[in-house]
């Protein structure tokens, strides 16, 4: 009985709860004085009504997918008096002049330092047009060029499945590094898997090694205290706290770092779906058995990584650094032939360009034989669905895992909301019984794969920062295929049969969830 009441009492007095309190005090200041003005009440009723006008006028011109538009246009019809001043504080998501000057000079400041090489994008357009365009359009609107695997070595790719195999992986090269260490995570909890982390940290800052950290505060909102960056500093170790969480009422809420990036010495780089916390790893068991993707690049496409990690340090930390100091030296190229291209990219949620759902539907568009996914969500906007649809239609064999044991029981069930719809128009789809499935994959033909940060979610899509690894004609595409054949052995076949066999109040409860898709 103590250890419960103890427990009532961390999460009464947690940072959630306190900030989460602070948040209500607020909405209820917000509503006090329209009450006490109810004997105004036509007057408040006609002020709030033209103000609900204008917001459904911004929102039908705004650039943002048109589910969001849905999912605020229907509060201010059903409640005019609050619904376009709840749009304001919430909903209303522009960027100031101020941070737009300073994203311009992030993207110029990658665009210094990144460059195509000619030959490389000339080479794969010879030798296939759609890649090629694939390519072109992450050259464009990410900025991160594309790289080619040559004898004088260019770049090694190498895909895990599991989060214990890129934790070991990992630790070997961060006791590798000489000059620096990045790391960008959303998450980071103290346990087994960071403290081990850390301890390598420290070591390598005492040896006088640069040593960079970013975390995401709401992403640790319950995972790390406050003002934890303070005792990484006192380490040594610098440190930058993304967007930090402050309870009021505010849109910039919305946009999160999701990125998952670890840099060594600007020669080897770590992406995918693994946070720093020990239930990737399986050390601690939350959801079941946690499956999880990652990714290791390492030769110049690592450079990528190393500029997006900068970039963004001097945009938090308002400093201008001259990354030419952090290339590579010619001491750490190691030969080695590997095939095919690798193109590392990022996104923005700030640019109006879904980079990340635009790989994900290229991929589909010019899929001829087959497409398998893995995705933790599967809250789809009307382009995913009806890409996924069509291509199941023309007969492209498409697969997706999903988690059989969710993180979050709404978010699940949309999830679930979206099997019929799919699985009638052919498309399988398997949940992972085991547990949580976390990774973000694709792979497509034989040919094409991405492994990345990005959830088949909103948030992923359209307002978080994110970052994943384009491959075509790699060993690893063949890799993230035989992970995906490897997992579906563990996995229940979801049929049309048990979709429809769903009774009908669960089918209404889904459907209301639905509608507020955007927000989960």
């Amino acid at each position: 009985m103590k250890k419960i009441i103890g427990k009532f009492f961390k999460l009464l007095f947690s940072r959630l709860c306190l900030v989460g309190f602070t948040i209500l005090i607020q909405i209820i200041l917000l509503l006090i004085p329209i009450f006490y003005f109810s004997n105004y009440y036509f007057y408040i009723y006609v002020i709030f009504s033209i103000l609900s006008i204008v917001a459904v006028l911004c929102i039908l011109n705004d650039r943002s997918n048109p589910a969001y538009k849905i999912v605020w246009i229907l509060p201010i019809v059903v409640f005019p008096m609050f619904g376009g001043l709840f749009y304001i504080f919430f909903g209303l998501n522009k960027v100031s002049p101020r941070t737009k000057k300073k994203l311009k000079r992030i993207g110029n400041k990658m665009a210094a330092n990144l460059h195509q090489n000619k030959q490389t994008f000339e080479y794969l357009q010879n030798q296939d047009l759609d890649a090629a365009n694939q390519a072109r359009y992450l050259i464009k609107h990410s900025g991160c060029p594309l790289f080619q695997n040559t004898k004088r070595y260019e770049g090694l790719f190498e895909c895990f499945g599991a989060g214990e195999e890129k934790f070991i992986r990992l630790c070997k090269e961060l006791e590798k590094a000489e000059r620096y260490i990045f790391l960008e995570y959303f998450i980071i909890q103290e346990g087994i898997m960071w403290n081990t982390v850390l301890e390598i940290l420290v070591r390598k800052a005492k040896q006088g090694i640069d040593i960079r950290v970013i975390y995401d505060d709401v992403g640790c909102l319950r995972t790390l205290p406050l003002g934890y960056e303070k005792k990484l500093i006192s380490y040594g170790i610098k440190c930058c706290v993304f967007n930090p969480f402050i309870p009021i009422l505010s849109t910039q809420l919305n946009n999160r770092d999701h990125r998952k990036i670890a840099v060594i010495d600007g020669h080897t780089a770590f992406t995918g779906g693994i946070n720093l916390a020990d239930e990737y790893i399986n050390v601690r068991e939350r959801f079941g058995h946690w499956k999880d993707t990652a990714i290791v690049v390492q030769g110049a496409a690592a450079w990528s990584f190393t500029v997006m990690f900068l970039s963004l340090w001097g945009y938090l930390k308002r400093s201008n650094e001259n990354l030419d100091e952090f290339r590579p030296t010619t001491q750490n190229v190691i030969y080695q032939h590997a095939q095919g291209f690798v193109q590392p990219y990022a996104d923005s949620p700030l640019d109006y360009e879904a980079v990340g759902e635009n790989v994900y539907l290229n991929l589909i568009g010019t899929a001829e034989r087959y497409i398998y996914i893995t995705t933790p969500y599967l809250i789809l906007d009307n382009e995913m669905q009806t890409a996924l649809c069509n291509a199941a239609k023309r007969g492209i064999d498409i697969r997706i895992i999903t988690p059989h044991i969710p993180d979050k029981w709404y978010v699940h069930s949309v999830t679930r909301s979206n099997y019929q719809i799919l699985v009638e128009s052919g498309v399988k789809i398997y949940e992972y019984l085991p547990g949580f499935i976390h990774g973000k994959t694709f792979a497509v033909d034989d040919k094409f794969a991405t492994v990345g940060t990005i959830n088949l979610d909103y948030r992923s899509l359209f307002l978080h920062f994110e970052c994943g690894v384009w491959l075509y004609d790699t060993d690893s595409v063949y890799d993230i295929k035989d992970d995906f054949l490897t997992t579906q052995q563990l996995c229940e076949e979801i049929t049309l049969k048990k979709c429809r066999s769903v009774p009908w109040y669960i089918h209404l409860g889904r459907s209301i969830l639905r509608i507020f898709a955007p927000m989960l």
